[in-house]
């Protein structure tokens, strides 16, 4: 296992926010306890004889997990399935599991705190909703909590103590447990390589042969059915989002060396997608298509040419690519680079290298019980069992020793939603089996050898250090605002994003130009030039000393061996 030296971890000083989804994958090296006891049951040495201790009585506790829809029916649900009970049959306690829904969150964790109803435990990656609780002291500290209770955790972070910068609150005190991962793209821009082949088009380098391309696929009958029932580019959801990182429309850019609130670039973000909009070229009922579940059908169905999506490779493989190649056997999708924009051109968002993912509600009944409950899942063979499943049942281990599935179907239907309850694993200490690309099994398995083509084209495309990262930072480690400040922001948030997907969908009427002066005009007149000012001085006076992309970039030259 590899270590990192202190100097490098001391770099990592991070401000504490995609979806990737995101982002996951691996443990680290195997202890000598079984999944399911804890440091309290194992035998105690003492001068001449071992003494055991009695098992711990199990308490009830109550934790959130993530609900994205993706438990099969006939696994349950999100609270109660086979590994939610394989945890409660293995685990030190009793765990009551609550639905989160993923992308609505902060809406349901605001309900269960005002009704004094929160969970235990709160399984959270999103600093934006994981600030404002702490503000309201309804996070617990946990630094003495950890001394006294713990033995896993504890000794992960005497290992990494990055993880404590991560967890750190304005008052001094450690209120996140935390995990570190690999760098991988967990945004990427898919496109149809035999549609291409078949139309005799070339890869798009800019954003307008994007758009060219975009519109042969919806209008040149790609699929050869003999029917205009393609569309050339996804726009919903996470889609959308990659266009926008394609134009570099994020709130923040860095412009003669001070952080300044962009505009132009979203307005050419806006023209882009309503040319799209306006010619047919993409679903026109794209904004219903909330969670991107009809992109998804679409591009199984093999009626998307061009999908930009947020990916976790694996499910992607096993699940979307699996199902169009069922549908479709000669279909070849690609991952291709982020073509030029007017801004430039830019690497992908990428996954979050130290990622603070749990915190205690401070009306917690046993926090003991809670510190337990956090040891037995950052314990390798736990993270192992949900993520891989059972030894013999789901997988094997390879030639190189390392987890493979030994049916995939089953490892599909069975495990490959789990991973809502791997948010305590820890990904990139383990050098051997750590890394994303060894849960591909390509000998076996000829959707896994594609996969794997695939993920090692998008790592030699995206984690190119020669080109600027698209955000300053990944937004998890964005600087938390005053909580007036904050307020401001919040309140301008919607009806400014409103104001661009009207300059989308609001006709000739109303142009990306209009959309730009009345967004500049609600920011101003809602006081967001005090928001702007903030992070101006922040960015003078205390970027130094954040987590930015230039971190990012070191943390992956040194995964990179560079």
């Amino acid at each position: 296992m590899k270590k990192w030296k202190l100097s490098a971890v001391c770099a990592l000083l991070v401000m504490g926010v995609l979806l990737a989804a995101c982002s996951s994958n691996s443990n680290n090296t195997p202890s000598n306890t079984e999944p399911g006891s804890t440091s309290s049951t194992q035998p105690k040495s003492t001068d001449d004889s071992q003494a055991t201790e009695k098992p711990k009585e199990k308490q009830n506790i109550s934790v959130t997990v993530y609900d994205r829809g993706n438990v099969p029916k006939t696994e349950g649900t999100v609270e109660e399935n086979r590994w939610t009970k394989w945890i409660n049959e293995n685990g030190p306690h009793n765990v009551k599991f609550v639905a989160v829904p993923r992308w609505e969150s902060r809406e349901k964790l605001n309900v269960l705190f005002a009704s004094s109803s929160a969970p235990d435990v709160i399984f959270e990656v999103a600093p934006h909703i994981k600030n404002p609780i702490y503000e309201q002291k309804q996070m617990m500290p946990i630094d003495g909590l950890i001394e006294s209770s713990s033995t896993e955790y504890k000794k992960l972070l005497e290992e990494y103590p990055v993880l404590k910068k991560v967890g750190l609150k304005a008052d001094g005190k450690l209120y996140e447990f935390a995990r570190l991962n690999e760098v991988a793209p967990i945004h990427t821009l898919l496109i149809r390589q035999d549609w291409l082949e078949k139309l005799n088009l070339k890869v798009p380098a800019t954003t307008e042969e994007l758009y060219e391309v975009a519109k042969a696929f919806a209008e040149q009958d790609p699929d050869d059915n003999g029917q205009k029932d393609t569309y050339g580019i996804a726009l919903s959801f996470q889609s959308g989002f990659v266009i926008d990182q394609i134009f570099q429309a994020t709130r923040w850019v860095v412009e003669d060396g001070k952080l300044t609130r962009n505009w132009e670039n979203f307005k050419e973000m806006s023209e882009f997608k309503k040319k799209l909009f306006e010619e047919g070229i993409v679903d026109r009922d794209y904004l219903n298509d909330n969670n991107g579940a009809k992109a998804k059908q679409d591009f199984i169905n093999g009626k998307l040419g061009i999908y930009p999506l947020q990916i976790n490779w694996i499910s992607f493989v096993n699940n979307e690519l699996a199902s169009l190649k069922k549908n479709d056997p000669n279909a070849k999708v690609v991952p291709i680079a982020y073509p030029e924009s007017p801004a430039g051109k830019f690497n992908p968002a990428f996954t979050n290298p130290v990622q603070a993912t749990a915190f205690v509600n401070a009306q917690a009944k046993h926090p003991e019980a809670v510190m337990d409950y956090i040891d037995f899942l950052v314990k390798p063979e736990t993270a192992r069992t949900l993520k891989y499943g059972n030894e013999g049942e789901h997988w094997n281990l390879n030639a190189n020793g390392c987890p493979q599935s030994a049916d995939m179907e089953k490892s599909k239907n069975e495990v490959s939603w789990s991973i809502d309850l791997q948010m305590m694993t820890s990904f990139l200490p383990d050098d051997k089996c750590g890394k994303i690309e060894v849960d591909f099994d390509p000998a076996s398995n000829p959707i896994h050898a594609e996969g794997l083509e695939m993920y090692k084209a998008a790592q030699q495309i995206y984690l190119d250090t020669s080109k600027p990262y698209v955000e300053i930072t990944h937004p998890e480690h964005m600087p938390q605002l005053p909580k007036d400040l904050d307020l401001i922001s919040s309140n301008l948030t919607k009806p400014i994003d409103d104001i661009w997907v009207k300059a989308v969908v609001g006709g000739k009427g109303y142009t990306p130009e209009q959309a730009m002066k009345d967004a500049m005009d609600t920011w101003n007149k809602g006081d967001g030039k005090k928001v702007e000012d903030w992070f101006e001085n922040w960015y003078k006076n205390d970027s130094a000393n954040a987590f930015l992309a230039k971190d990012i970039y070191d943390v992956l030259k040194q995964q990179m061996g560079k």
